[in-house]
C-alpha cells in the first residue's frame, strides 16, 4: 500500500515539472482525467520564475503568470509569446495561439481559452519570443536578450574610447583587408594578440608580411567590420546579433576562441522551428556540441521534429551522413513505445 501511495505522488510531481531549453518551456500532462484544475511547478526562463496552469469547464483555459518575487514586483516582465497545445502522441494536431505581448504580474493577466477537449496525456508549449523588463519609473521597456554592453571587453571605456578612434580613424594603421566589396584599415599588433592564424601571417615570411595586405573575400566588408569591432572591444549588440553566422565562420578559420564560443551561446539561445535545421548544420560543420546537443534536444526530446516534417526531406538529401547517425541515435534514445 506504502509503495503504491510513493508511485502515485511521484507521477503527481512528473506531472508538474516544466522542461526548458532556450526560450521554450513545455509542460507534458501525462492524466488531467476528472481534475479541473493543475497548476505546474516552477521554471527559470530570463530572470523570473514562471508557472502554467489549466483549468477545464466549457473550454480548457491556459494561463502564464510569473511566480510573485521581487523580480516581478521591482522588474515586472512584458512577454511576447506563443502557447501551443496538442496530442501527446505520434499524431500530434497542436492548437496555436496568436502571438501575445502582455505585462504579466499575477495569474490574472493572461488566460487562453482553447476550444478544444484534452483528455489523458497532451503537452502545453511556450515559446517566448521576446522578455522585457517593464522599468516602474515609467521608463521605456527593454529586453533582457538584448543588453547594450555585454559584448564589450573587460578594458576600460577610455581604452575603449582610443580603440574605436584607432579603428575608425585608421590611426597609425598598417594593414589593408580586402573584403567581398571594399577594403578596411586595421593594425596588425591588434590581430596578431586576438588570432593565432594572423601572428602567424605576420611573423613568418608569408605574402601577408611583405604586402601588408590580407584577403578575406569570403565576408562583406560589413560583416568584416563587425569582426574588427569584436577584436577591437567596440562591438554593439545589434551588429553582433547581424552577422553572427559571418562571424562564427571566421572565428573558426582564425582560430578565435572567445569570439566562437560567444557564437555558440548565443545561437543558443534562439532555437525556433524555421532555424533549427540550419543551426544544426552550422554546429556540425564548426563542431560546436553544446549548440548541436541543443538543437537534437529540441527536434526530438521536445518533439519539435513533427513542426518540420517538410525540411527535414530536404535537410537529409544535404546532411552529412555522420551527422544523419547522430539525429538517428537520437530518436533511438528518446522513442519509447506507448
Amino acid at each position: 500500500m506504502l509503495a503504491s501511495s510513493c508511485s502515485s505522488r511521484d507521477r503527481e510531481m512528473s506531472d508538474s515539472k516544466v522542461e526548458t531549453i532556450s526560450r521554450l518551456a513545455q509542460w507534458r500532462i501525462d492524466n488531467f482525467g476528472p481534475c479541473s484544475y493543475k497548476k505546474s511547478d516552477p521554471f527559470k526562463l530570463g530572470i523570473w520564475n514562471w508557472h502554467l496552469s489549466i483549468e477545464k469547464n466549457r473550454y480548457l483555459y491556459v494561463r502564464l503568470f510569473p511566480e510573485p518575487s521581487r523580480a516581478s514586483k521591482e522588474q515586472p516582465p512584458i512577454a511576447r509569446f506563443v502557447l501551443r497545445v496538442s496530442n501527446a502522441g505520434a499524431n500530434r494536431r497542436p492548437y496555436i495561439s496568436p502571438i501575445h505581448e502582455r505585462l504579466l504580474r499575477t495569474s490574472e493577466d493572461f488566460v487562453w481559452p482553447v476550444d478544444s477537449t484534452f483528455h489523458g496525456r497532451f503537452i502545453i508549449d511556450v515559446e517566448f519570443l521576446d522578455l522585457k523588463i517593464c522599468p516602474l519609473n515609467s521608463g521605456e521597456a527593454y529586453s533582457i536578450w538584448a543588453g547594450d554592453g555585454s559584448m564589450q571587453s573587460v578594458s576600460t571605456q577610455t581604452t575603449l574610447r582610443c580603440l574605436s578612434r584607432m579603428l575608425d580613424e585608421g590611426i597609425h594603421a598598417d594593414v589593408t583587408i580586402n573584403t567581398a566589396d571594399g577594403t578596411l584599415r586595421a593594425h596588425k599588433a591588434i590581430l596578431s594578440a586576438s588570432s593565432p592564424v594572423f601572428q602567424s601571417m605576420f611573423h613568418h615570411n608569408l605574402r601577408e608580411k611583405e604586402s601588408s595586405i590580407i584577403c578575406i573575400e569570403d565576408m562583406s566588408m560589413e560583416s568584416c567590420m563587425a569582426l574588427l569591432s569584436f577584436l577591437y572591444g567596440t562591438i554593439r549588440q545589434q551588429d553582433f546579433w547581424k552577422h553572427r553566422v559571418p562571424l562564427l565562420a571566421a572565428a573558426n578559420k582564425y582560430d578565435i576562441a572567445d569570439l566562437k564560443e560567444a557564437c555558440e551561446e548565443s545561437l543558443l539561445e534562439d532555437i525556433n522551428s524555421v532555424n533549427v535545421l540550419e543551426r544544426l548544420q552550422e554546429a556540425w560543420l564548426y563542431q560546436l556540441n553544446k549548440l548541436k546537443k541543443g538543437c537534437l534536444t529540441y527536434l526530438f526530446d521536445f518533439g519539435k521534429i513533427y513542426d518540420v516534417r517538410e525540411e527535414v526531406n530536404n535537410f537529409f538529401r544535404q546532411a552529412d551522413r555522420e551527422l544523419m547517425l547522430e539525429m538517428f541515435q537520437e530518436v533511438l534514445t528518446v522513442w519509447k513505445p506507448v
